[in-house]
């Protein structure tokens, strides 16, 4: 039996690794197709381009059209500049290292919560300055026996909280924030893994700059072998990090510090606490974008948000294209309430740094998050009146709209899976951009979409003295297997 499984363990690495080899030579194969075909049928289209553009001239669509065209060359023009300027911060030495608190909070995460603990315990950083929080937030599954587990390898470098009932991420985070020492609090999701230098990368720009309030890590894909999406993906989130929040850091307003790594100044969040554990949307709690609720505390407290390229942490991606739009539509509809929120306090007069930038970034934000949907929608009439200028639109626009994540992919990790980035931009256009539009309609839906907050799960049986279990403080042995 155990040969058997050596066995097909081998050949899921083999089959893995011819089908990564082949899905970028079908990529390349429709790169060639597709450019032969612009050869052949290119006259034709490009009279059927003129006479679209003819029939429209005049309509407030096309104006809209050239005026987003134009903003967004304008919007990546800068954003390169801004990204080429980055520069990474020398690490901290260790005794310059702050004392942290790092918080992990799980729910229905099974064995990977043992392993993102692991890896934070073997943190190139003083044993004595870390402290490990796991909360388990009324997990359903055995959760909570893989943190038992975590517990009896680590001792009393991590205390557990078991929450009762499941009450979001959100009111997970707080119960460790409750238990922090130190003064900075870390986030990791419990789905992700750290590197060994992640901490000390995180926490350098807070103790180098004493305006920054808050950290961004650089968040890569922990299962990108593990199929298409995870692929595609790792493209998307290379882009997302190494160019669009190396931009926005350059401006000192990283609009989200990722609920998979990120670091805050304790005494910055800690007055706010109550608040953000409360903040409430259309009258109703919000349960999602804790995240950038916390970013947006931090910079309407006066403070920078920066990201750090180097602190890395892997994080699992959906596998399926459900469980992905489920994904994209609560960081869509938290997108939106946490782009309103800001908007109330940057064009104010928030901090005492030059805020220019981040006033700019926020308004070309904002027109893509309104002019773009109307886009979309006369994209629709575009496909009634003339879908084979639509359809060559569809295809140039992923070879074009491709090409910088592209870029960005090939020239920070110098490998193929760079192209991956032109399927993505496809599937994107074709398979999620309705989702921002959706979330546009329906703001006031803000619950995780793969969970129900209403009813209290039943405590996972444990065997009698499983682990020690630390809840505001005190210390407890468990015999009956609850709180």
């Amino acid at each position: 039996m155990a040969t058997f499984s050596v066995l097909s363990m081998k050949s899921l690495r083999v089959l893995t690794k011819a089908f990564s080899k082949t899905g970028t030579m079908l990529i390349l194969a429709a790169l060639i197709a597709l450019g032969l075909g612009a050869l052949h049928y290119g006259g034709d289209f490009l009279d059927e381009l003129e006479l679209l553009s003819y029939e429209l001239e005049g309509s407030p669509w096309l104006s809209l059209a050239r005026l987003s065209l134009a903003i967004a060359i304008f919007a990546m023009v800068w954003r390169i500049y801004l990204a080429i300027t980055y520069r990474d911060m020398e690490p901290c030495p260790d005794q310059d290292l702050p004392e942290v608190t790092v918080v992990v909070p799980a729910y229905n995460e099974g064995a990977q919560v043992l392993g993102s603990l692991r890896s934070l315990a073997a943190s190139d950083y003083p044993p004595e300055k870390l402290h490990l929080v796991a909360v388990d937030d009324g997990s359903r599954d055995d959760t909570w026996d893989w943190m038992c587990k975590a517990g009896q390898e680590l001792g009393d470098r991590v205390e557990l909280v078991r929450l009762a009932s499941n009450q979001g991420k959100r009111h997970a985070l707080y119960q460790g924030f409750a238990l922090a020492k130190g003064s900075v609090l870390v986030t990791v999701d419990s789905d992700s893994e750290v590197l060994p230098d992640t901490l000390r990368q995180l926490v350098t720009p807070l103790v180098r700059d004493p305006q920054c309030g808050a950290v961004a890590g650089n968040v890569r894909v922990l299962n990108r072998e593990k199929g298409i999406i995870p692929r595609m993906m790792e493209v998307s989130f290379v882009f997302s990090f190494d160019f669009i929040r190396a931009a926005q850091s350059r401006i000192n307003t990283v609009m989200t510090t990722p609920g998979a790594l990120a670091a805050y100044r304790e005494d910055v969040v800690r007055p706010h606490l109550e608040g953000w554990l409360n903040q409430h949307f259309f009258g109703r709690p919000a349960n999602i974008g804790e995240d950038r609720a916390l970013t947006n505390l931090v910079l309407r407290c006066g403070y920078h948000a920066l990201f750090a390229r180097k602190a890395v942490v892997l994080t699992e991606v959906p596998l399926r294209y459900k469980g992905l739009c489920r994904m994209f539509l609560r960081w869509a509809r938290s997108n939106l309430r946490e782009t309103l929120v800001m908007t109330g306090f940057v064009f104010k007069h928030f901090r005492h740094t030059p805020a220019l930038g981040a006033r700019v970034n926020l308004l070309i934000h904002l027109f893509r998050m309104t002019a773009g949907e109307w886009l979309k929608l006369g994209a629709i009439g575009v496909i009634l009146l003339s879908p084979q200028v639509m359809a060559v639109n569809l295809l140039l626009g992923a070879l074009i709209g491709g090409s910088l994540p592209a870029l960005v992919y090939v020239l920070r990790h110098r490998n193929v899976n760079f192209l991956w980035a032109f399927p993505y931009t496809l599937f994107w256009m074709l398979a999620l951009s309705w989702i921002s539009l959706w979330a546009l309609l329906t703001p006031h839906k803000n619950g995780w979409l793969t969970r129900g907050l209403a009813q209290p799960p039943e405590p996972v049986a444990l065997p009698a003295q499983a682990c020690a279990v630390t809840v505001q403080g005190e210390v407890t042995l468990h015999q009956d297997n609850t709180l």
